[in-house]
């Protein structure tokens, strides 16, 4: 008889397989003792060790009950294929020579890059999956195997890293890392292995270079506050929302391959390894200001489609429009189902590797900011549900800007504090709807701004590692005209959270009242261009900048982006009155008027920011044309 007729194959499946690969029955409890045995250091076992393998611990003796039916339809059932796989006596069970073929000998194979191809491609599969075996010992003893499995394939990796040369083993060797990298993100070896091989070397010190600058302005700022009179409390409260390095948390973050459009020539693949090489960098570094590690994982969307636990999964999908290529990336919270973050980023049908590596840098930080400030919400909200959705619904109204409902904005932040006073998010949204109310009613109110930036101190002190609190401060500096402290703590904002597009706009805000519109424009479409959906706001910075660069035709353009371009009618009318259409500039002085009959334009022009001369005059110059003066060609203060 041919011995080598029948295999056991144990990955992916439990079955035995004839020589043209067709599955044979046979008692499924037989195949997994054949398994057993198989892995282990002898090629026999006692009757009473396979019967709490395969029933667990018994003392009413059903087990071995249980076992005598079993070994009876085995020996049938090998009488009847004409090949005996197992051999017993009253007292053990041994396989029965010649050894039965099986992909377990795959861990044995030489040589080395054979050895790991074959690993490859047999560990994607999960071992004995799918058994209907519910016994706590073979649970325990499968997942010893998978085990070392795994340190098989690390030992074989090892090895192979070492020797590889050619195109095609270095290939396999990153395969192989990013593998092992996926399932132990935090293991020093593997890391070193990706970057080695990846020549990363340059990614690592990219994201090093970002946290020394992350460290050396929340220090410049923590010295500038010691030294205030009205901050000094902040510094030293903000040690207490300081991270403890000890008490980093492992995240698992599932990359779903993006869909295959079939209409871009892209690399998709390549981007993946980047952004996982990313992660792989990132977690190489001892950061004090991050609190959980990134635990990559890569698989096919429907292996991903019933993950529940505490983990996030990152959608990327690929699209062409207007013959360019775009791609669309959104982090999902798996235990909820909900978007926490969307990106849309235009692509070059055939990137450099310079682009791809900006882009998974953007992807890498925008990721883990977000995941960790997800962490931080659920911590703090754990407790109350309750308060978060207020949170949540305080978030909302702050969205849609009016006076009624920043009110309602800072009533249900209020209420969200109610359940713990530290939550640096809320009171950075409590800043934030003084700063907007400061402005909605024409800067009236300094105690409004005076507010604002009491809370966004406050917000340092609870979290001095996330950006809200600084963002909000820079705002508050930059309507009280203080330009050089906001954009100190704008730029710590942004530092801390890189490329997030609300914290850019208010940074080219800051800049037009700097008298630097070049720049505040400049970034300002960056800000848009980082958000598919941008808000009105963002459009109203752009027109201002435009405006104070002499180009009136661009400020009409973006106010003709805005949803409710209401909030521009100054911008439009002094815009229309440079362009020499005094009816059309009549029309919007007429709307600011109806839409707050006390305006007065002298006190508005009083408390707007401008840092130098020249734009006090080009902006007084539109209002004056268009009409805000009807008494006197020579305003007052002019």
């Amino acid at each position: 008889m041919n011995t080598n007729m029948f295999s056991l194959h144990t990955f992916g499946g439990l079955k035995l397989l004839d020589s043209d690969g067709r599955e044979i029955a046979f008692p499924e409890k037989g195949l997994l003792i054949l398994a057993y045995l198989m892995v282990g250091p002898a090629e026999r076992a006692p009757r009473s060790a396979i019967a709490e393998l395969l029933w667990g611990q018994d003392d009413n003796g059903n087990a071995k009950v249980n076992l005598r039916k079993l070994v009876s339809r085995i020996r049938s059932r090998q009488g009847e294929l004409g090949r005996a796989f197992l051999r017993f006596s009253e007292t053990t069970i041994e396989l029965e020579p010649p050894r039965l073929a099986s992909d377990i000998s795959l861990l044995n194979a030489d040589p080395v890059f054979t050895k790991l191809k074959l690993l490859l491609e047999t560990l994607e599969a999960e071992f004995l999956g799918g058994i209907n075996c519910q016994s706590p010992i073979f649970f325990h003893w499968r997942e010893a195997q998978t085990h070392r499995h795994a340190q098989v394939l690390k030992e074989t990796l090892m090895v192979a890293a070492a020797q590889a040369s050619t195109k095609d083993e270095i290939a396999l060797v990153k395969e192989a890392a990013l593998l092992v990298f996926g399932a132990d993100p935090e293991d020093p070896d593997i890391r070193r292995i990706l970057l080695r091989i990846f020549d990363a070397a340059g990614e690592v010190e990219h994201f090093r270079r970002i946290f020394e600058r992350r460290g050396a302005l929340l220090a410049s700022f923590s010295r500038s506050e010691d030294k205030s009179p009205t901050h000094g409390q902040s510094a030293a409260g903000s040690a207490e929302g300081s991270v403890d390095a000890g008490q980093k948390i492992g995240i698992p973050l599932r990359i779903l391959r993006p869909s295959d459009t079939q209409t871009s020539a892209y690399d998709a693949s390549s981007l993946m390894d980047d952004i996982t090489i990313g992660f792989c960098a990132l977690n190489s570094l001892e950061a004090n200001d991050r609190c959980t590690a990134i635990r990559i994982g890569r698989q096919d969307e429907d292996a991903a489609s019933g993950q529940q636990d505490r983990s996030y999964v990152l959608h990327m999908r690929l699209s062409t429009q207007n013959h360019n290529t775009l791609l669309f990336s959104q982090l999902v919270e798996t235990a909820s189902n909900e978007i926490v973050w969307a990106d849309r980023l235009s692509l070059e049908q055939s990137p450099h590797e310079q682009q791809r590596q900006k882009i998974a840098r953007h992807i890498v930080l925008s990721l883990t900011g977000q995941i960790e400030r997800r962490e931080m919400m659920r911590a703090h909200f754990d407790r109350s549900p309750a308060a978060y959705q207020r949170y949540l619904s305080g978030r909302r109204y702050l969205g849609r800007l009016s006076l009624p409902n920043l009110q309602k904005a800072r009533a249900e932040l209020e209420a969200a504090l109610r359940s713990g006073d530290r939550f640096a998010p809320a009171l950075s949204s409590i800043a934030r709807t003084y700063s907007r109310q400061w402005l909605l009613t024409s800067g009236g109110d300094a105690a409004l701004l005076k507010e604002a930036e009491d809370y966004a101190m406050r917000a340092i002190a609870a979290r001095r590692d996330i950006a809200d609190g600084y963002r909000e401060f820079g705002v508050a500096k930059t309507f009280q005209g203080a330009s050089d402290e906001s954009l100190e703590a704008l730029e710590l904002a942004e530092a801390l959270n890189p490329n997030h597009p609300g914290i850019i706009a208010d940074q080219a805000e800051a800049l037009i009242y700097s008298s630097r519109p070049d720049l505040a424009l400049q970034k300002i479409e960056t800000a848009i261009a980082l958000h598919p959906l941008s808000p009105d706001s963002y459009f109203w910075i752009a027109s201002a900048a435009s405006y104070m660069l002499g180009s009136f035709e661009a400020a009409l353009g973006y106010i003709d982006r805005m949803a409710d371009a209401r909030l521009a009618d100054r911008i439009s009318a002094a815009s229309w009155a440079m362009l020499g259409d005094k009816e059309r500039a009549g029309f919007f002085v007429r709307r600011v008027h109806d839409a707050n009959p006390g305006f007065d334009i002298d006190k508005w022009l009083s408390v707007v920011p401008f840092k130098e001369q020249w734009q006090h005059d080009m902006y007084r110059e539109g209002l004056r044309r268009a009409g805000f003066w009807k008494s006197s060609s020579n305003p007052a203060g002019a």
